[in-house]
């Protein structure tokens, strides 16, 4: 991993993302970058924590085992932010500090077992499925009033607010629907007493219109660590 390509990289991200609040009419202090390190190996998280990055979001629990491992000298939160399956629910307890892919009880209660057996909470984001892709996970939109009722079953899970992909797709428009239905939905259920203050949506081809739409943070791997092999 190239330093200097990394650092130029990084930059060009952040400068984009406060151009996009600026054009949005947003104060860019209230939108996070999460860099996605899936794919990249070990030497390219800790190239990116001598920029000063900390929080790296990870597709597969797999990966985050072997780079903790590999980096056990260093003070990282890692973030799950693919499909999770329950039978993973025991290494992201141990290794993750927060999972931006919630979208069913089942997961609930098998992450909810292990944090209680270590002694740990665990900040979630539910991810809804607000794009048209049968390929696409997330809870079913019109089943999230019920499910945050249902979490407050589980007090070691620290609902933060809501995840989504948006379509894959040309037309803006569509992408902005998808976004735009998460703000709405996270509207709604904070008019019902859920308070959801965070939004992860967009991603490095899609981000400026997640940004114009609300997010609160953005997750960027591509335009940041380049093009995955």
């Amino acid at each position: 991993m190239d330093a200097a390509q990394l650092a130029g990289n990084w930059a060009a991200v952040r400068r984009r993302v406060d151009a996009a609040c600026r054009a949005a009419g947003r104060d860019p202090a209230e939108v996070e970058v999460l860099p996605v390190s899936k794919t990249f190996g070990p030497e390219a998280v800790r190239a990116a924590m001598a920029l000063g990055l900390r929080r790296f979001g990870e597709n597969k629990v797999q990966e985050i085992r072997d780079k903790a491992a590999a980096l056990a000298d260093a003070s990282i939160a890692w973030v799950v932010i693919g499909h999770l399956q329950t039978n993973k629910a025991k290494d992201v307890a141990r290794l993750a500090s927060e999972v931006q892919s919630l979208d069913r009880l089942e997961l609930a209660q098998a992450l909810h077992q292990r944090l209680q057996a270590l002694g740990r909470n665990l900040d979630v984001l539910v991810q809804v499925k607000t794009a048209r892709e049968d390929t696409k996970s997330g809870l079913p939109a019109q089943e999230l009033p019920a499910f945050l009722a249902q979490l407050q079953a589980y007090p070691t899970l620290r609902v933060r607010g809501l995840m989504t992909l948006a379509t894959l797709s040309e037309d803006e428009g569509e992408i902005r629907a998808c976004f735009r239905q998460l703000r709405e939905l996270r509207d709604r259920c904070a008019a019902d007493g859920h308070a959801l203050p965070r939004l992860s949506m967009g991603m490095s081809a899609d981000f400026p219109l997640a940004i114009a739409e609300g997010a609160t943070e953005v997750r960027i791997g591509t335009a940041i660590f380049g093009r995955r092999s």
